[in-house]
């Protein structure tokens, strides 16, 4: 990324800081980077430098960090679509990537759920300087208590793991219809969630369709 490009993050960030730039102002301005440079850019915008190594002991079935790319976070927002008056959930946050955006983009209430203390910390700390509401919590999201309207998976869990979660996200269903918001991750065919394809080749999402239970609205 060149100079230029870090000045117009530099003063991307101090818009945020001031309680300016959100929603389709912030997507025109995300969209006018040049791609390669995209995910660089937002980085720069929200303060998060190069993810530590992750820790060693990490629960089965938990994947190693990786951020997802603005082009899916982006479809994500506007193609669920992502409301103010939701509650967002990104199992496996990382550094806050994902649940910052979402926020931005949509002025949903949103949070991040993570394992790893160290991430944790790094995606608290990025939202204490920009001043925004975005909360993180340090947890195993297959035995921690769920609950939210929009939950996005970056392949974050495999295996048994993965079947937990779901199980989880079943009983938040039964309570409340949601949708799943799924990157490089495709969920096993279950009687509650029907499949919607987007624009991007990764990004599935699953609305929940458990009989007798509310369904949401588009």
């Amino acid at each position: 990324m060149d100079d230029s490009l870090r000045r117009s993050a530099q003063t991307a960030r101090a818009e945020i800081r001031a309680g300016a730039l959100r929603g389709v102002a912030l997507l025109d301005r995300l969209l006018s980077v040049p791609f390669v440079d995209r995910d660089a850019w937002a980085d720069e915008v929200l303060g998060i430098e190069s993810p530590p190594p992750d820790v060693p002991d990490l629960p089965q079935g938990s994947v190693p960090y990786l951020p997802c790319s603005v082009e899916e976070i982006a479809a994500m927002v506007f193609e669920v679509p992502l409301r103010p008056d939701d509650d967002f959930v990104d199992l496996g946050s990382g550094l806050g990537r994902v649940a910052i955006l979402a926020h931005l983009l949509s002025g949903a209430r949103a949070r991040g759920v993570e394992i790893q203390e160290h991430l944790v910390r790094s995606g608290r700390a990025r939202c204490d300087e920009l001043g925004l509401p975005v909360t993180f919590v340090r947890a195993d999201a297959a035995e921690t208590d769920l609950d939210g309207s929009v939950f996005f998976l970056y392949a974050p869990f495999n295996g048994e793991m993965l079947t937990r979660v779901l199980r989880r996200l079943e009983e938040v269903a039964r309570r409340r219809p949601i949708v799943l918001c799924a990157v490089d991750l495709e969920l096993p065919a279950l009687p509650w969630l029907r499949p919607r394809e987007t624009s991007r080749v990764a990004l599935t999402l699953y609305d929940s369709c458990l009989p007798g239970a509310a369904h949401r609205s588009q």
